[in-house]
């Protein structure tokens, strides 16, 4: 009878798709399954996919205040460039192109913004005329902005068409990215309606 009963209480568990198995197997299998531990782990992510800023030059942007990256994330694109000192020049430029209400009001744009380092390589004859034209200026700047959010690992190999109506093209992985011939020294940078990357060479449009 004692038999009878196992049998029948197990065929109800394989009715119902448990398997019936004598508790020294179940034991053996428990302790087999559990000697196997899981080894894969996720690999430590990189800055420029964590969401931080990246970058050699990301050691001028000061530490706090409003120029900080902190701080830059709080004010729309051209405040943001205004109270970081490593982009005085682009905000000198930005103004006399009248640009700053168009930027400051865009939506979810990327902005490739050359450092003043990135201006001084330019002659000066030629840079003060350039600035002093608003309409050769206006086109230049725009070509350093995209109409869309642009995340670090789309700029690996991409084709971005810009605000004056070129291409620019992207290269690179990790940490380090081109734009054109412009290396991005400090990237991923936030602000309140564009991520900005800071690159070390003005960018130059076909006009």
């Amino acid at each position: 009878m004692k038999k009878i009963a196992v049998l029948a209480v197990c065929a109800g568990l394989a009715l119902s798709g448990t398997a019936c198995s004598s508790s020294k197997k179940t034991d053996k299998t428990a302790a087999g399954s559990s000697a196997v531990p899981a080894t894969s782990s996720a690999p430590s992510s990189s800055p420029a996919m964590s969401g931080k800023p990246f970058g050699s030059a990301c050691s001028a942007v000061p530490a706090d205040g409003k120029g900080s990256f902190s701080g830059m994330a709080a004010d729309p694109v051209a405040t943001a460039a205004s109270n970081n000192p490593v982009l005085s020049t682009l905000v000198t430029a930005v103004k006399k192109a009248g640009l700053v209400d168009t930027l400051n009001s865009a939506k979810d744009i990327t902005v490739f913004a050359p450092t003043n380092d990135a201006f001084k390589k330019i002659p000066a004859a030629t840079l003060n005329k350039v600035l002093a034209d608003k309409k050769t200026l206006s086109a230049i700047l725009t070509y350093h902005v995209i109409g869309q959010t642009v995340a670090p690992d789309a700029l690996t190999s991409g084709s971005f068409k810009t605000l004056q109506g070129g291409m620019v093209t992207t290269s690179g992985s990790g940490e380090s990215y081109k734009v054109n011939d412009a290396n991005v020294v400090c990237g991923n940078v936030q602000t309140a309606n564009a991520k900005v990357y800071i690159i070390d060479t003005v960018l130059m449009p076909k006009m």
